[in-house]
């Protein structure tokens, strides 16, 4: 197995408080990583680390490495970082423009400019987050128009139209029905084909279903990590049985 992320030693601060306690992780290439804990626990600043989306975070530091494809990310622009480890968030964010320019606005960006590319970038992109065959007749009207589902898919295929690597997702089905739910999670397991992709979700069945390992983090502190399956039957630590089994979080 290929490892693609590794922290070594990592602690966060927000102003005086400490968010994450000597973290050390290695997360494989095309699994699906969860991270789960109770809210206020580490887990989204945790993600946030990895393509210093915290950077933006004026009172943030850290301490430790980062370890992206064996390099230190300190050594990669922020923008070039975040082109590799693309982000989806908790709730859908798509821009006030048609659903044709959504997904062709990063690869503009970075220089597409030929017509018949961005449209072959733009129908696989919408195929790769399962969204074509909803939206291939409406291109040109607005993402804002789509279900909360449909809108999380299109963040899915803008986040896939530049290419990443690497696919972080913030709780990107807290805000969505179970039915969308389900195409997510079906989404990214047919997405780990090709993308490595990590998850934070505060929904064990969830975390189950979908992941292949899981990161369990407690105040600040990571408690258990390991093959999800193992995790959930038989985990090591008592804290991780407590949560899992709900007897608090």
């Amino acid at each position: 197995m290929t490892t693609v992320i590794k922290t070594i030693n990592l602690n966060a601060w927000y102003g005086e408080k400490l968010a994450l306690i000597d973290v050390n992780t290695e997360i494989e290439e095309n699994k699906i990583t969860a991270i789960i804990g109770p809210s206020g626990c580490g887990k989204s600043t945790f993600i946030r680390c990895l393509n210093r989306m915290n950077d933006l975070v004026d009172i943030f530091r850290y301490e430790g490495e980062i370890i992206v494809d064996n390099i230190n990310i300190n050594d990669i622009e922020p923008e070039a970082l975040r082109k590799n480890v693309g982000m989806v968030f908790q709730k859908p964010n798509p821009f006030p423009k048609s659903i044709y320019d959504n997904i062709a606005f990063g690869p503009k960006i970075q220089g597409v400019k030929d017509k018949g590319e961005l449209d072959s970038i733009v129908e696989q992109s919408l195929k790769k987050a399962a969204l074509w065959d909803e939206v291939k007749d409406r291109l040109k009207d607005s993402a804002l128009g789509l279900s909360g589902g449909q809108q999380q898919r299109l963040c899915i295929a803008r986040t896939v139209a530049v290419e990443p690597e690497i696919i972080l997702f913030d709780e990107p089905c807290s805000a969505l029905d179970p039915i969308s739910t389900s195409k997510i999670e079906d989404l990214m397991i047919e997405l780990k084909k090709k993308y490595t992709i990590v998850i934070v979700t505060h929904n064990m069945q969830q975390a189950a279903r979908a992941s292949d390992y899981t990161a369990f983090f407690l105040d600040g502190k990571l408690i258990e990590f390991g093959d999800t399956k193992q995790l959930f039957r038989k985990p090591v630590e008592k804290s991780t049985e407590d949560y899992i089994i709900g007897r608090f979080g």
